[in-house]
C-alpha cells in the first residue's frame, strides 16, 4: 500500500495484507526484476571502478552531507579532537622553549613571566587548548603578554575553531533539513493500475500526503524506462520516455490536498499505446514517478520519487473510493489507499483496439473513429464514411458495400436493369471500384 514502512497504524497494514491475498501476484512466478527506483525513491545504481576518486575532495562540503551519519560524526569528533591535540602540542612546546615546564623548589625565587599561567604539563596544555577553541574560560589559565607569539597562536586557534564549528554544523544542519526528509510523508500506492476511463484504458496510480502543510506548486512527472534497440542494431539498455499526464490544463501540476489518482491515458503518441495485458507480463519496462514540490513550512524544494514494474502494474483493476464527507468536513480512510477492484476490460491494447475500431494512422485526425473521411458517389454529393484499415488489417465493410444504392441525380429511370461500374472518389484514400445497380 505505502511506498514506506512505519506510517500508518498495524490495522490499515493488516487490511492492506487481507487485500493482497485476494489479488494475484504475479511476481512469485516471475524471476526478480532489477529496477533503477527503489519504492522507498532510492536510486538503485551501484557505481563502481571510479578512477577519479579526487573529484569528491573537491566539494568537500557536499560529500560529508552525504555522508552517513555514522561517517558523520566519526568525522566532527576527529576533526575537533585533531585540532585540540595540535594546538595542545604548540603551547606545550611554547611553554617548554621559554622555561615555563622548569621545576621549582619553594625556597627558589620565581621565575620569568610565562606566556600562559598554570602550563607545567602536556595535560594542563590540553585542557588549555579546548578552553581557547570552545571559548569556556575556566580562568586558571590565560595568556600573557610575555610571548607575542602565545598572542598569534591565540588568534590563529580562535579562527580555525569558528571555521571547522562552522562547517561541522552546517553539515549537520543540512543533513537534518534535508528535503528527503519531507518525502518521507509522501506516500504512493503499491501497485499502479490500468482501466478504462471515458472509453479510453488509462495508467493510474494514487498519491497522498500524510501532512497537513501543503506542497506548494506540485508537479507530477511519469517516464518510461526500458531496453530498446535501434534500426542498425544498436541496443540502448535506458531509454528515457516522458508521459503527459493527464490534466486539462495540460500540465503536470496538481493542488494535493487530499490523495489523489494521476492518470495518463493510452493513447497514439503514448509510450504505452502497444501495452496489452498479454505483453505486459513479459515487457522489460519501468514506469518512474517523481514528485516535486516546495515545502510550505521551510521552502525547501522536495522531491519524492517511485517506480512501478510490470509485475506492480494491475489490468483491469480501479482504484475503490477513501474520500467521504462527515459533518461538513473531507474525510479520508488510509486503510483503503491502495484497495483496488476488478472491472470490465479488454485485455487488447489501446493500438489493437484502435486498429478494430478503424481509427486513421496518418492524418491530423488520428484520434476520430472510422468514417472521418468524406465518400462522394458518382455525381451525387458528400456523404461521411468510408475510413481506412490500420497497418493493412482487415477493415469492416464500407456503408456503400452494405446499403442500396441512392439514384443518381438527373437520370431517374434511365437504363432501368442494367448494371454499370460508378468509380468512387474517396478523400484521403486510394480510389476503389464497386458495382452499383441503379
Amino acid at each position: 500500500m505505502l511506498a514506506r514502512k512505519g506510517l500508518l497504524p498495524d490495522g490499515f497494514l493488516l487490511t492492506r495484507l487481507a487485500e493482497d491475498q485476494n489479488q494475484p501476484n504475479r511476481s512469485r512466478s516471475r524471476a526478480h526484476r532489477a529496477r533503477f527506483i527503489t519504492k522507498s525513491g532510492s536510486c538503485n545504481v551501484a557505481h563502481r571502478n571510479i578512477r577519479e576518486q579526487g573529484r569528491f575532495l573537491l566539494d568537500v562540503f557536499t560529500t560529508m552531507v552525504d555522508l552517513k551519519w555514522q561517517h558523520s560524526f566519526l568525522i566532527f569528533t576527529s576533526a575537533f579532537l585533531c585540532s585540540w591535540m595540535l594546538f595542545a602540542m604548540i603551547w606545550w612546546l611554547l611553554a617548554f622553549a621559554h622555561g615555563d615546564l622548569e621545576p621549582r623548589g619553594a625556597d627558589a625565587e620565581p621565575g620569568p613571566v610565562p606566556c600562559v599561567t598554570a602550563i607545567n604539563s602536556f595535560t594542563s596544555a590540553f585542557l588549555f587548548s579546548i578552553e581557547v577553541q570552545v571559548t569556556i574560560g575556566f580562568g586558571g589559565r590565560m595568556v600573557t603578554e610575555e610571548c607575542v607569539l602565545a598572542i598569534m597562536v591565540l588568534i590563529i586557534q580562535n579562527i580555525l575553531g569558528l571555521i571547522i564549528n562552522a562547517v561541522m554544523l552546517g553539515c549537520v544542519f543540512m543533513k537534518t533539513a534535508q528535503a528527503n526528509r519531507r518525502a518521507e510523508t509522501l506516500i504512493f500506492s503499491r501497485n499502479a493500475v490500468i482501466a478504462p476511463r471515458n472509453g479510453r484504458p488509462t495508467f493510474m496510480f494514487r498519491v497522498g500526503d500524510l501532512r497537513k502543510s501543503m506542497i506548494i506548486s506540485a508537479t507530477v512527472q511519469l517516464q518510461v524506462i526500458r531496453r530498446t534497440v535501434t534500426a542498425e542494431g544498436e541496443v540502448i539498455p535506458v531509454c528515457q520516455l516522458d508521459i503527459q499526464v493527464e490534466n486539462p490544463l495540460r500540465s503536470n501540476g496538481i493542488f494535493l490536498v487530499s490523495p489523489l489518482i494521476i492518470s495518463h491515458t493510452m493513447e497514439r503518441g503514448s509510450p504505452l499505446y502497444e501495452l496489452s495485458a498479454q505483453s505486459l507480463a513479459t515487457d522489460d519496462l519501468e514506469i518512474i514517478v517523481i514528485l516535486e514540490g516546495v515545502v510550505e513550512t521551510t521552502g525547501i524544494t522536495m522531491q519524492a520519487r517511485t517506480s512501478y514494474t510490470p509485475e506492480e502494474i494491475l489490468w483491469g483493476r480501479r482504484f475503490v473510493s477513501i474520500m467521504t464527507e462527515e459533518d461538513g468536513r473531507y474525510c479520508v480512510d488510509y486503510s483503503k489507499f491502495g484497495n483496488t477492484l476488478p472491472v470490465k476490460m479488454s485485455s487488447l491494447s489501446a493500438k489493437e483496439l484502435d486498429q478494430i475500431r478503424g481509427v486513421h494512422e496518418g492524418g491530423p485526425d488520428a484520434a476520430h473513429p472510422q468514417g472521418w473521411g468524406l465518400v462522394r458517389a458518382g455525381r451525387g454529393g458528400f456523404r461521411r464514411g468510408g475510413g481506412r484499415a490500420c497497418d493493412g488489417a482487415s477493415a469492416p465493410q464500407p456503408w456503400y458495400a452494405q446499403s442500396e444504392p441512392a439514384p443518381m441525380a438527373g437520370r431517374e429511370g434511365e437504363h432501368r436493369g442494367r448494371e454499370k461500374k460508378v468509380q468512387l472518389e474517396v478523400i484521403g484514400r486510394q480510389t476503389e471500384e464497386e458495382t452499383l445497380g441503379d
